[in-house]
């Protein structure tokens, strides 16, 4: 008989095409041959709101049994960033000041948590992503037995509340994406006793990726471009990315454009030479990735980056922004990117990706054989298993 696993995750669909929510879904289901997979997780589909999206309380999506739990109330952003820049600027403030941030956090599911409390003994193993949302932190605190813990952490202000302490030392085994990653949460939570690993995602390449031509008459795009993929947030850097790409095109006039796939939550630049192209299929989106100049990440908060190693998958170089220890972490151990620390860094690094053909490809290639060596399958779910494993037998 197989062992039966859960994966408790804040939000979880095909319509959830980012982030630890698709890291989490893209492991579950390769879990299915192994083990009985179930997912705990809301209604929600919006991380915004967390309002109620799906209507069942259980599907199955690629065979993964999906359990989905109302959420109690949606997320009021203005009231939750007024309460957030109080909190980060009181020193003093209180644990239940700090309860009361995660409430608002969200996505606050007590349907969710009852059905834990009544059934976690029912699972072999209880796998929790990720540190900063509700259903995570008091999920951990209700099932710790056979936790294992992925908590795509990095140094963000949030990280330094009291609170997040304890759920850092409950858990029975840590996996974590990075070596960045458990290099920060050793040295800040100095919880080293915990078994851990370091694991990470494979990447999955669609069997028919649009080739350059092809993509580049699809989207009517004849000149140099890079690109940006993911959310469109100042949250992310794209801010600061827009000012440094129209900077660097008034110093160094060209034709090179700067596309942009994904979906906008901020006002974009209305300039000719940046092209936003909101979602694209995965077809259309590795075409992107071939036919680019280099990919570009400017946030200064990730815990892996999958377009990062997709990009580099690609044989297209990176370029990313050094006050993220995870992306400079990537382009120093692949030799696959390069990375700045300001704009002057920027434009040389840019130029330099753009101009310099023989380099670009053999960054490219460097690149490729980085993910190939660190982020296939076969060892990704290796770890995994080994995890699983190891607690269902406390």
């Amino acid at each position: 008989m197989k062992k039966r696993i859960a994966f408790v995750v804040q939000r979880y669909g095909l319509e959830v095409n980012g982030g630890s929510e698709l890291h989490c879904r893209l492991i579950a289901e390769r879990l299915t041959n192994q083990y009985h997979v179930e997912v705990l997780t809301t209604k929600a589909v919006d991380y915004i709101t967390w309002e109620n999206h799906y209507q069942n309380d259980i599907d199955l999506i690629n065979g993964v049994t999906v359990r989905r739990f109302t959420t109690d109330h949606p997320r009021d952003m203005t009231k939750f960033n007024e309460y957030t820049g109080y909190l980060m600027s009181k020193p003093d403030r209180t644990l239940l000041e700090e309860y009361e941030w995660m409430r608002l956090q969200g996505p606050a599911s007590f349907r969710l948590l009852k059905f834990l409390d009544t059934h976690y003994k029912d699972y072999d193993a209880i796998i929790f992503y990720t540190y900063l949302y509700f259903t995570t932190f008091f999920g951990l605190k209700i099932a710790p037995i056979r936790s294992v813990f992925i908590p795509t952490a990095h140094d963000e202000p949030p990280i330094y509340f009291s609170m997040f302490r304890s759920i850092f030392h409950i858990p029975k085994y840590i996996l974590f994406l990075t070596p960045e990653e458990k290099n920060f949460v050793h040295s800040h939570f100095e919880n080293q006793h915990i078994p851990n690993d370091v694991s990470g995602i494979g990447i999955d390449i669609p069997d028919n990726i649009l080739s350059e031509p092809q993509f580049r008459a699809k989207f009517q795009l004849q000149d140099d471009f890079v690109i940006y993929v993911g959310r469109i947030d100042e949250s992310k850097g794209c801010k600061e990315l827009f000012d440094y790409f129209l900077k660097f095109k008034s110093e160094y006039p060209s034709d090179l454009k700067l596309v942009l796939l994904g979906r906008a939550v901020m006002d974009l630049p209305k300039h000719p030479d940046i092209i936003p192209l909101g979602f694209v299929s995965d077809e259309d989106k590795f075409g992107a990735m071939r036919a680019a100049k280099a990919l570009i990440m400017p946030s200064k908060f990730e815990s892996l980056s999958m377009v990062v190693l997709e990009s580099m998958y690609m044989e297209t170089p990176v370029l990313v922004n050094g006050q993220c220890e995870v992306l400079r972490g990537h382009c120093e151990r692949g030799n696959g990117g390069l990375y700045y620390f300001d704009y002057e860094e920027f434009k040389v690094c840019l130029s330099f990706l753009c101009n310099q053909k023989e380099i670009n490809k053999k960054l490219g290639a460097q690149g490729k054989r980085y993910v190939e060596k660190n982020y296939s399958w076969a060892v990704i779910l290796e770890k995994f298993v080994n995890a699983i494993e190891a607690v269902s037998n406390l």
